[in-house]
């Protein structure tokens, strides 16, 4: 083995543990964390498993809304993924909550929300769905 080859491996050996000394996290129903949101309507709530929020980075937050909960038009500054754990999302598309247009998410549907997209939303019963980036 040439002897530059021999560096690069030791090197890349050497920056491996580097590499996967990230922080290894679980976190599990029991452990979340939730709080009211003062910008959705009374009832609703959000937990907030990986962030801050604050800055161009991934996170993900779990919303819980009550049964009946209209969620006014709003927009992201950057793409967000929407996951439905359980209950209906209904979802739709533009600056001001309208019901009848709106698609229906159940569990296990995902919804992909480009940038500053206005949309808006409503539950029949409890929904929980997660919020990534």
């Amino acid at each position: 083995m040439r002897t530059s080859s021999l560096l690069l491996v030791v090197i890349v050996l050497t920056l491996v543990p580097v590499i996967w000394a990230v922080e290894y996290v679980m976190v599990e129903p029991k452990d979340l964390q939730w709080e009211d949101v003062s910008a959705l309507p009374p009832g609703a709530k959000v937990a907030v498993i990986e962030g801050p929020l604050d800055q161009a980075t991934p996170f993900i937050l779990q919303f819980k809304f009550p049964a009946d909960c209209k969620i006014p038009a709003y927009w992201h500054p950057a793409l967000v993924h929407v996951l439905v754990l359980s209950g209906t999302l209904n979802m739709g598309i533009g600056d001001k909550l309208e019901l009848a247009k709106t698609h229906t998410l159940p569990v296990g549907s995902v919804s992909i929300i480009p940038a500053k997209i206005d949309h808006f939303g409503w539950t029949q019963e409890e929904t929980v769905v997660q919020v990534y980036r």
